[in-house]
């Protein structure tokens, strides 16, 4: 067969028509599935597979197309068909027709496509000069060490938090994630960076081992590496000199404060130092035992340097938290934290995680919100890049002065900086719920747990945004969750005695006061949460008592009394408005 009988041939039976239509029709296969393949989470083998198979059919779909001919009796082989017989050609009306179609839906995605990318693209491309610390591998013979190893990234993480020409992911962010993980890329992408520090640390007597690789995510290729084998008095040496060679491989520009920040020693004392790291260890745990023993060791840790700034501001960070949490009535810890918090500063007085410290104190303890706001922007001035800074200012201050719109935006700038952080996506949810805006937060607390299905906080503030929507079935539920992880919670328990009341189901929502009330007995019980539970079971009386309780105690929640939806029925009340005029809130 000549070149000019092999291409009529061709043309005749049909090849053309089907390499072109199945060009086209792969096409919208392959947009297809780059578009579905991540919405199902498919690992990225199977993109490569599917594209794979796609091209490997093309080649079959020709020589079916040469080999075999549809005819008015059936499919049968080219090569049994008689000289004279007919072989159908496809219309070339039906054919355009499948074309343009083909067409219009393959215009469709790619516009689709490029919608997507320009939408994504500013979230996406992640800053050169961008980093994130994952959690150190803990290499010493004693697992109890695992402390130290988390000591050691935390300290490197707040010297480069110390460069303004770096985007640094917090430690919030990276926390859950394990040492020396597979999936660089995706953690980077969650995180917005283009850069992962790793590392590991081996702790022996008064020696120490730190290895440490810098990787670009994009490609998984490894920009610096080094091994620093040094006593355990110059590790503050070998965390500045880190810091150091991370912003000179990413070309970061340091100032000559920044430097002299960098390079600063916290205390002369390694056993001051030892005990704080361990004190840290204890206080992320943020379980009732866990901040007792982080107090302990925050205490010898000022024993052993009475000017540890650090160790202050942990101290009242403990506090703190032992009364969010309520672990402990706030007369008994309160003023604690605030002598710490003022210490801390008089040491040190650009520590802005000092300041926040000290807003949180003055606005949820002192009500004193003039100075509060002015703390709260002195943490930020100092630190912009401190998002939980932002975070307490938005759901606490703004949100209980009203200030709703201010609030959401503040807490969308400490998501923008802690994207992978549970605390600060529920806490988003949080300052939605207070703003009346209950279907988004919804939407973001089911975002939160589907991060992390066994975070309460979470549960409990999904609980409480379906409450409100009178979904009550669904509240209890979530309630009942929050409950269950948080190993029994009274601010999870009360909420589900509200939410058995407003779903007329008294026995259970008084067998829920009972429980509170003997629980009271051996641990701090808020009055005001109690109170909710009275005032849904129409009990104003009981509730008004209880809420005089909770200002005599200072309760946290009570500055949310002016904006909480748990107290609308009452808001009316002389009684009520006297309260929020005591606090120093206005109507």
């Amino acid at each position: 067969m000549n070149s000019k009988n092999f291409f009529a041939e061709l043309k005749r039976r049909n090849v053309y028509k089907v390499a072109i239509a199945y060009a086209v029709i792969a096409w919208l296969l392959i947009q297809a599935g780059s578009i579905l393949f991540p919405t199902f989470e498919a690992p990225g083998w199977v993109m490569k597979v599917f594209v794979t198979v796609v091209a490997a059919g093309f080649v079959i779909a020709l020589i079916v197309a040469w080999a075999f001919e549809m005819t008015p009796q059936g499919m049968k082989r080219t090569e049994d068909l008689a000289p004279d017989e007919f072989i159908p050609q496809w219309s070339k009306r039906k054919f355009l027709a499948l074309i343009v179609t083909l067409a219009v839906v393959a215009a469709g995605l790619l516009a689709f496509q490029v919608w997507r990318t320009q939408r994504a693209s500013p979230a996406a491309i992640a800053p050169e000069k961008s980093i994130a610390v994952l959690p150190f591998e803990n290499r010493s013979e004693d697992k109890a060490n695992a402390y130290f190893a988390d000591g050691v990234q935390d300290e490197i993480l707040t010297r480069l938090s110390k460069i303004a020409d770096l985007k640094v992911a917090s430690r919030t962010s990276t926390q859950h994630y394990k040492s020396m993980p597979e999936n660089l890329a995706e953690i980077a992408k969650q995180l917005g960076v283009a850069h992962i520090l790793e590392g590991s640390v081996q702790k022996s007597g008064d020696a120490v081992r730190v290895n440490v690789q810098l990787i670009k995510a994009a490609n998984d290729s490894q920009v610096w590496a080094e091994t620093f084998d040094r006593k355990l008095t110059d590790i503050f040496s070998v965390e500045s000199d880190v810091a150091k060679a991370i912003a000179d491989q990413l070309r970061a520009h340091i100032t000559r404060r920044e430097e002299q920040v960098i390079a600063a020693k916290p205390t002369k004392n390694i056993e001051a130092y030892d005990a704080y790291l361990r004190g840290r260890y204890f206080w992320n745990k943020r379980t009732s035992d866990g901040i007792k023993h982080a107090i302990e060791h925050f205490q010898q840790s000022i024993e052993r340097d009475p000017d540890f700034a650090l160790g202050h501001a942990g101290l009242a960070d403990s506090y703190i938290a032992l009364t969010f949490y309520n672990f402990a009535a706030p007369h008994e810890t309160m003023p604690k934290a605030k002598e710490s918090a003022i210490k801390a500063l008089a040491l040190d007085d650009p520590l802005a995680e000092a300041h926040a410290s000290l807003a949180h104190i003055l606005m949820n303890y002192d009500w004193n919100w003039a100075a509060a706001e002015k703390e709260f922007k002195r943490s930020i001035e100092l630190k912009p890049d401190y998002a939980t800074a932002h975070e307490w200012y938005a759901i606490h201050y703004l949100t209980a002065t009203g200030r709703f719109e201010e609030a959401v935006q503040e807490m969308k700038r400490a998501l923008e900086l802690e994207p992978a952080s549970l605390v600060m996506n529920t806490f988003m949810g949080a300052t939605l719920y207070y703003a009346g805006r209950y279907d988004e937060a919804i939407d973001q607390c089911r975002r939160t747990i589907e991060m992390d299905p066994n975070f309460a906080v979470a549960h409990w503030h999904l609980g409480l945004a379906y409450e409100q929507r009178q979904v009550l079935d669904a509240a209890t539920e979530e309630f009942k969750k929050a409950i269950s992880l948080s190993a029994g919670s009274p601010l999870m328990k009360a909420a589900l005695g509200r939410a058995y009341a407003k779903s007329q189901k008294k026995h259970e929502a008084n067998e829920m006061l009972n429980e509170l009330s003997e629980l009271s007995k051996q641990q701090y019980v808020s009055a005001y949460e109690v109170a909710t539970i009275y005032v849904a079971l129409g009990n104003n009386e009981q509730a008004f008592q209880l809420l005089e309780q909770a200002y005599g105690e200072h309760s946290f929640h009570l500055v949310y009394l002016n904006v909480s939806p748990q107290f609308k029925p009452v808001s009316s009340d002389p009684r009520f408005q006297d309260l929020v005029q005591r606090i120093g809130l206005s109507r």
